[in-house]
């Protein structure tokens, strides 16, 4: 016997359209790593603006009063004013990355809309990689790796040294969550921690530095963990890297553009620092060419955020916030500025 689901079919489809709606500017790169299923609810619908032949402006405005909320993917696709403008009964911006630089925030309190983050998510796996970048920079393991594999080893002899973890001072450039999981990672190395922040942390005894500068110029090991912002871009310029000096090394798990690319390259072109770990880069997937040619720099394609594990907590982070904010409930992990 042929059943005929047409009618459920179409009732099913009502319910979703009858759904409060959640826009995506383009997927999230989780919908294709761990599949969009992990991201569904019975309490909102996903209307995807990626799948529309409209331009944005035009799609928005055709959907305006039934788009109460936005999931964000990201710096190509930013949340600013004109197109909060255009969707006027949002409430809540919900992002899946751990920096907000792709977000308008004062625009978002002007309007009262709520912002909520990664939050802890990916902290410990940006952490594990940040320091896995500086162990790699300092005893030269992507590099002897190469010499290794490339027959070096036996035509020429040993690899030259590498230098130990253990009682390097490292400054770290942004003590929030992230920031602060590499600076316990880095004290149970035996390092030396202290830090730059928006504000001094009470709830740790890590010397506290006003001046960029003067914690490069007071550390082996300058990390990068803060967001992206209109103060920190460049903020890590000629000034800072020559204060870090030709023994120093740069580790950078924030965003590319924190670092003045240009001016990195060069210093570490004419040894005026030692070395960098970089996870992140300026113009991204585009990385300076130069940087392939150098033993001293460790490259890795913006993934400290993504592990399997990272990326079925940030699931059911994304899930539940935006549940919570349909159900009229206290956000999950609701942005606040305390880094």
């Amino acid at each position: 016997m042929v059943v005929n689901n047409t009618d459920t079919d179409k009732t099913q489809e009502e319910e979703q359209q009858d759904l409060p709606k959640v826009v995506l500017f383009r997927p999230p790169p989780a919908f294709s790593l761990i599949g969009e299923e992990s991201f569904a609810s019975n309490k909102f619908h996903f209307l995807k603006a990626y799948d529309s032949q409209l331009p944005l402006d035009q799609f928005l405005s055709s959907h305006s009063h039934s788009i109460k909320a936005i999931l964000s993917s990201g710096d190509p696709a930013p949340v600013n004013a004109d197109i909060l403008q255009l969707l006027p009964e949002v409430g809540v911006v919900v992002t899946t990355s751990a920096g907000l630089n792709q977000i308008d925030i004062p625009e978002c309190r002007r309007r009262g809309i709520k912002i909520a983050n990664a939050g802890y998510v990916y902290s410990a796996d940006v952490a594990d990689l940040a320091v896995g970048l500086l162990i790699d920079v300092l005893r030269k393991v992507s590099a002897s790796d190469r010499y290794v594999r490339q027959g070096l080893w036996a035509a020429k002899g040993n690899y030259p040294l590498g230098s130990k973890l253990s009682g390097k001072r490292a400054g770290i450039v942004g003590l929030g969550n992230i920031g602060y999981e590499v600076a316990k990672r880095l004290e149970a190395f035996g390092c030396f921690v202290s830090y730059i922040s928006r504000k001094k942390k009470p709830y740790v005894s890590y010397p506290f530095y006003h001046d960029v500068c003067e914690l490069a110029a007071n550390c082996d090991a300058l990390i990068i963990c803060c967001g992206l912002s209109d103060e920190t871009r460049h903020m890590i310029n000629k000034q800072v890297l020559s204060a870090l000096g030709k023994e120093g090394v740069i580790v950078n798990i924030g965003r590319g553009a924190i670092i003045d690319e240009k001016e990195m390259v060069r210093c570490l072109m004419q040894g005026e620092i030692a070395g960098a770990g970089l996870d992140v880069f300026e113009n991204e997937p585009n990385v300076p060419q130069e940087f392939f040619a150098m033993d001293n720099v460790v490259l890795s394609p913006h993934r400290a955020v993504r592990t399997p594990e990272s990326l079925k907590d940030l699931s059911e982070l994304v899930v539940g916030n935006l549940e919570a904010f349909f159900s009229n409930k206290p956000l999950l992990s609701e942005y606040v500025d305390s880094e």
